[in-house]
């Protein structure tokens, strides 16, 4: 209860502290047609966003037909602010949250952060100082967050129950977005990579995880791709496509998936912003075969 009463309260903060008055000139653009991933706040400014996504599946790769409902939430907090005058270098932080449920509990149970033993686990997971740069100055709207992420997890596996990466993270993501004529379409992309290292895993005899991480000694390459239409500056909706790519480096463990989806975005005041997106994993091997809910909000000021 003092989890839910502590998340609740920020909510309602995050949301008061910008206000719901609707501000924005459609005719000068708004933050999500303008303020892409690529693009770096300035000196003074803030980026915050606070950004939820439920993963469920009853399928996977490991198996015929359907299994058990596995449910993964993770919620992250980055906040950023831009140093220098030329909008060309941000520093920040990033904290992840994590409540996982499995052997067929309701995908909702997650919000429930019970730790019943052997179905439910949950807790901070990760923390990461990051830099977002433009590397040419010529070129403004491509850009590369740089992010180091530090486990806060005691386990990755407890009581059969995965709750996140016991190991270290270098996460690189290039972004890169051009808007076409007439402020009507934009595509965006971005390439994430993750350098994953640390202990190799070590199992106890019920299949825990000791020390270590199964994803340790690998590489993580997720290009994607969003196509975005705006009927106006302030309402955008969404198509994406994402494949992912786990690339052996010493774990004797590789994985791939595809995921497609869609979404919408809403300026809710000149600084505030909500998004909604769905995906669905169309494909992979050694992977689960699930589907994605997100929701968030995003505040520059």
């Amino acid at each position: 209860m003092k989890t839910k009463k502590i998340i609740a309260t920020a909510i309602t903060l995050f949301v008061l502290t910008i206000g719901f008055t609707q501000e924005e000139d459609d005719n000068q653009g708004s933050v999500i047609q303008t303020l892409t991933p690529s693009k770096l706040i300035g000196k003074g400014q803030y980026d915050i966003k606070w950004f939820n996504n439920l993963y469920t599946q009853t399928e996977s790769t490991f198996s015929d037909g359907t299994e058990p409902r596995q449910t993964f939430f993770t919620s992250t907090i980055e906040g950023y602010t831009g140093v220098g005058n030329n909008k060309r270098w941000n520093v920040g932080v990033i904290l992840e949250f994590r409540s996982n449920v499995v052997v067929d509990r309701g995908a909702l149970e997650v919000f429930e952060f019970d730790g019943e033993r052997g179905t439910a686990r949950s807790g901070f997971t990760s923390i990461a100082p990051s830099i977002k740069f433009v590397p040419f100055g010529s070129i403004n709207n491509f850009s590369i967050q740089s992010s180091f992420f530090i486990p806060l997890a005691s386990s990755e596996t407890e009581q059969g129950v995965f709750l996140d990466q016991d190991g270290f993270i270098w996460q690189n993501r290039f972004f890169y977005d051009y808007t076409f004529p007439g402020n009507k379409f934009q595509i965006f992309g971005e390439l994430n990579s993750e350098l994953n290292f640390g202990d190799e895993a070590v199992f106890g005899e019920n299949g825990d995880t000791i020390e270590g991480s199964f994803a340790n000694n690998s590489l993580r390459l997720t290009p994607g791709v969003f196509f975005s239409y705006f009927p106006s500056a302030t309402f955008t909706v969404l198509a994406l496509a994402q494949h992912s790519q786990l690339i052996d480096l010493g774990n004797e463990f590789e994985q791939d998936f595809t995921a497609l989806g869609g979404g919408a975005k809403y300026q809710l005041t000149k600084e505030l912003n909500i998004e909604a997106l769905y995906t669905n994993f169309v494909r992979g091997n050694d992977t689960g075969l699930g589907e994605t809910f997100n929701i968030g909000l995003r505040a520059v000021f």
